[in-house]
C-alpha cells in the first residue's frame, strides 16, 4: 500500500512538472515549480537556557519574550546530513550583537517530512539533535560572553551566516561581525583563532583599534560561502558593499585556501541589480558554477525582488563582473497542485502562484536533477512576511528548476 501511494505521488509530480513547464510565464522563471513543502512553526524551541531577555518587552507579532529555552529560528545555512536529514544553521539570533548574548550558536539536525502533490506527506519538520559552537580550547583572542566552563558561543560573540563541511570532519563558518571565518571540529569546538579578512572590518569587529574607521557596514560581512567540490577552497562573499567602493552595487567574492588557512588574493566581482539589495546565499553547483540569492529589503506586500541567479567564475563581462543568469524568481513560483494551501486568514502568496515574500531568504541547496531546496530566515519573532499579523514560520521548499539542467 505504501509503495502504491509513492507511485501515485511520483505520477502526480510528473503531471505537475508538465503543467509547470507549459504554464504562462513559467519559461521566464526557468520553469520553476513547487515540488514539495515543509513548515517549522515559528514557536519551535529546543532545550537550553532562557533566551530573548534583551530584545525588548514586546509583544512582537503576538510573541512576548523572554523565552524559557532556545528558539530554533533564523536559518541561514543548510547542508545535507544523510538519509533525508539536513543540518540547519541559525544565525546570531535576534539580529544585533547587543541583544543576542543569551542566544546560543548551534547547528540543528532536522528531518523534514515534506508534503507532496495530492497530500502525500505531513509537511512538518522534526528537530533531531544539535551541535553547539564553543571555544573550549580558548582560541578566541578577545572576550566572549561565556568566559567560563564550556565557553559556549553566543550571538553577541559572532554572527554566523554560512557553513561548509570540506570532508575532513571539520566545519567552516562564514561570519558577519568581523568578518571572520570560523573553523571547528565536528562537535562545534573552535580549532583555531577566527580568521579575519585582510583590509576589511565592520563596526562590530571586536579587534577594531581605537580611532580605526570600519570600511564595511554593520552586519555586512560574510553572508554566503561556496566551496569547491573537493573541499580545498572556500569562496566567502560579502553581503554589503565596502563603504569606500565607488560602485555600491559591487559585492566581492574571495578565495580562501583551506590547506594553508589563508586567502589567495584572488577575488571576483558580483553586481547587484540595485545598490540597496543584499546577498542571501552563495552555494556551489560544481567547480565553477554557483548560485546566488539576491533580495530586496521588503517583506509581505512590499516584497518585490527575491531571486536566485547562476554565475560561472570563468565568465565575466567587459567590466570584470560575473555574468548572471536569472534562474528563479522566488516571487513567482508555479504551484499547480496547490501544495502550499490551505491558507490561514491573512496569508499572502499561497495557491496556484506561490511566492516566498520573506525579508530574508538565506539558504539554497542543490539537490541534483534540477532541484533546489530553499529556506527562509524567519527572524523570529520580528518578521511577518507570510502574514502581517503572525510571526513567520521557517518554510522549507523543494523547487523543480529545469533551467538548472541547461
Amino acid at each position: 500500500m505504501r509503495e502504491g501511494r509513492m507511485h501515485a505521488a511520483v505520477a502526480a509530480l510528473a503531471a505537475a512538472v508538465a503543467i509547470a513547464v507549459a504554464a504562462p510565464g513559467a519559461s521566464a522563471n526557468g520553469g520553476a515549480s513547487l515540488e514539495a513543502r515543509a513548515v517549522l512553526p515559528a514557536e519551535t524551541f529546543a532545550a537550553g537556557p532562557p533566551s530573548g531577555a534583551l530584545i525588548g518587552p514586546g509583544p512582537f507579532n503576538g510573541i512576548t519574550p523572554p523565552f524559557a529555552s532556545q528558539p530554533v529560528q533564523g536559518i541561514s545555512a543548510v547542508l545535507p546530513a544523510g538519509w533525508g536529514r539536513y543540518w540547519l544553521m541559525p544565525d546570531n539570533g535576534y539580529g544585533a550583537k547587543t541583544n543576542s548574548s543569551d542566544f546560543l550558536l548551534r547547528v540543528y539536525r532536522a528531518r523534514p517530512h515534506f508534503e507532496w502533490p495530492l497530500g502525500f506527506g505531513s509537511g512538518t519538520v522534526q528537530i533531531l539533535d544539535w551541535i553547539s559552537l564553543n571555544d573550549a580550547d580558548e582560541n578566541v583572542p578577545f572576550a566572549i560572553t561565556n568566559a567560563a566552563g564550556e565557553r559556549h558561543l553566543t550571538g553577541a560573540d559572532f554572527d554566523i551566516e554560512s557553513m561548509r563541511r570540506p570532508g575532513d570532519g571539520t566545519i567552516w563558518f562564514g561570519e558577519e561581525f568581523g568578518p571572520f571565518l570560523l573553523h571547528t571540529d565536528e562537535d562545534g569546538t573552535l580549532l583555531e583563532a577566527p580568521v579575519p579578512l585582510p583590509g576589511v572590518k565592520s563596526p562590530q569587529n571586536p579587534m577594531l583599534a581605537p580611532g580605526e574607521i570600519a570600511n564595511l557596514p554593520a552586519s555586512g560581512g560574510f553572508e554566503g560561502m561556496a566551496m569547491s567540490p573537493d573541499g580545498s577552497t572556500l569562496y566567502p562573499m560579502l553581503e554589503k558593499a565596502i563603504t569606500t567602493d565607488s560602485d555600491q552595487s559591487r559585492r566581492f567574492i574571495y578565495e580562501f585556501d583551506v590547506a594553508s588557512g589563508s586567502y589567495t588574493g584572488d577575488t571576483w566581482q558580483y553586481r547587484m541589480e540595485a545598490p540597496g539589495n543584499a546577498i542571501g546565499d552563495l552555494t556551489q553547483i560544481d567547480r565553477h558554477r554557483m548560485l546566488v540569492i539576491e533580495r530586496d529589503s521588503g517583506q509581505g506586500a512590499t516584497a518585490l525582488f527575491k531571486r536566485i541567479y547562476l554565475v560561472d567564475l570563468r565568465k565575466t563581462d567587459a567590466d570584470g563582473y560575473l555574468l548572471k543568469r536569472d534562474l528563479v524568481d522566488l516571487m513567482n513560483i508555479w504551484d499547480p497542485f496547490q501544495i502550499s494551501l490551505p491558507a490561514r486568514p491573512g496569508d499572502l502568496g499561497l495557491g496556484t502562484w506561490f511566492t516566498f515574500p520573506f525579508l530574508t531568504i538565506e539558504s539554497v541547496l542543490p539537490l541534483g536533477n534540477g532541484r533546489l531546496l530553499v529556506i527562509n530566515d524567519n527572524n523570529f519573532p520580528f518578521s511577518a512576511g507570510r502574514n502581517p499579523a503572525l510571526p513567520d514560520d521557517t518554510e522549507l521548499i523543494r523547487l523543480r528548476v529545469p533551467g538548472l539542467l541547461r
